[in-house]
């Protein structure tokens, strides 16, 4: 079957560029679909899916924006369309891969199509933008971003060059893809910080030597790695978690700058895969710098992690509530929920002569989170500390005999 490119762009004013690169993809023998995201001058060239069929996957109709002069409310309902297009491509398998080139308002646009579609289908954007932060543009998703250097006006021998390099690298990416054969095997997400790595470390290498069938993934829980492991677990890319460091659920309920979201802990539940929950580096917040931390919370305990980041100890009444929150996430589990909770602390830093060492906060977090569970979640309690060899045996263990 022939592979299919999707290009995605404003024609109007980006459409000499994009007629480029549709000739430099075909070039290498492969199809390419362009849809047009431009509302204000004619098309450079005729796409194949119109500006009209992009407004109208959102009921409006190209004329009513722009009469309505109101440019962010137009760029919003482009981006909006544009990504019920690419979508609705690659249900009806029309879509491999995706690629675009913009400014600041067209990146916003066609990245915001590119995030409706799984991990795995290669996305690149060339961009002008890419040098500061780019998060609002990527999310969580494996988007590939490419600086284009130089603003986008026009073709010169320049960015000829540039979006040569760009056309090769999407045809490069489709054609190395790996197949989606019998020989890969399901994952399973875990959850890591610097404060749980000897705890995971020790659990992947027991998980491997007892399990053969399965690969284990790693997540950083800084807050955007869970929230991509929530979205590829309701993708259907993970069949399991070990989800022992849930940090980032300390950071939403204090206001610290990793949180995941309110969502977090909710996927796994709601898609009835097996899951096991810890309470990693539930003893600590994160902040920036010492000075950037709101003065609300002084007099509390802190610690200086690196001078960019800097932790907060959770206190007891913060656990407490930590408790009854991740209770009643797991209350609403479809599948089976083991919690293993470690007794003699959740990090590295709350361990005994450690800064962060309060056996009270921990048995206040313990207590909470078993007064509010139901009956069907099975709690595991081990009399040691998180990065211990006995906790990491005891929850690939445990893990195994739900999966």
């Amino acid at each position: 079957m022939t592979k299919k490119i999707v290009i995605l762009g404003t024609l109007d004013t980006k459409g000499q560029e994009h007629l480029f690169l549709k000739q430099k993809i075909e070039e290498k023998g492969i199809k390419t679909i362009v849809v047009d995201t431009g509302i204000m001058d004619p098309p450079y060239f005729e796409p194949d899916i119109t500006r009209y069929e992009v407004c109208n996957a959102v009921d409006y109709k190209v004329e009513d924006l722009v009469k309505r002069k109101d440019r962010k409310f137009a760029i919003d309902m482009v981006a909006l369309g544009a990504s019920e297009v690419v979508k609705g491509l690659y249900k009806e398998r029309n879509l491999d891969a995706i690629i675009s080139l913009g400014g600041g308002q067209g990146t916003y646009i066609s990245t915001t199509a590119m995030r409706g579609l799984p991990f795995g289908v290669p996305k690149i954007m060339v961009s002008t933008t890419v040098s500061g932060d780019v998060s609002g543009y990527i999310g969580y998703k494996d988007i590939t971003l490419m600086h284009s250097i130089t603003d986008i006006l026009g073709l010169n021998s320049f960015n000829k060059r540039v979006i040569s390099h760009a056309a090769s690298a999407i045809c490069g990416m489709i054609e190395g893809d790996i197949s989606q054969g019998k020989e890969e095997k399901p994952l399973i997400g875990v959850t890591m910080f610097g404060m749980t790595t000897p705890c995971v470390m020790k659990i992947k290498k027991l998980f491997e030597r007892k399990n053969k069938t399965h690969d284990i993934v790693a997540f950083h829980a800084r807050g955007s790695g869970g929230r991509a492991m929530e979205e590829l677990i309701r993708e259907g890319v993970i069949q399991g978690v070990i989800d022992i460091t849930t940090t980032e659920m300390a950071d939403e309920l204090v206001g610290g700058i990793r949180s995941a979201g309110p969502h977090r802990l909710e996927a796994a539940g709601e898609m009835g895969i097996p899951q096991l929950v810890g309470p990693g580096a539930l003893d600590m917040v994160n902040f920036g710098p010492m000075e950037s931390v709101p003065k609300k919370f002084a007099g509390r305990k802190f610690y200086s992690h690196t001078p960019m980041v800097t932790v907060m100890r959770t206190n007891i009444a913060e656990n407490i509530q930590l408790g009854e929150i991740i209770a009643e996430k797991m209350n609403k589990a479809k599948g089976k929920v083991v919690v293993a909770i470690p007794k003699k602390g959740f990090s590295t830093l709350d361990d005994e002569g450690r800064p962060f060492f309060d056996l009270d906060a921990t048995l206040a977090f313990t207590q909470s989170l078993k007064r509010h569970l139901n009956g069907k979640v099975k709690v595991v309690e081990i009399s040691c500390h998180i990065n211990e060899d006995e906790y990491a045996e005891q929850v690939v263990n445990h893990f195994l005999q739900i999966l």
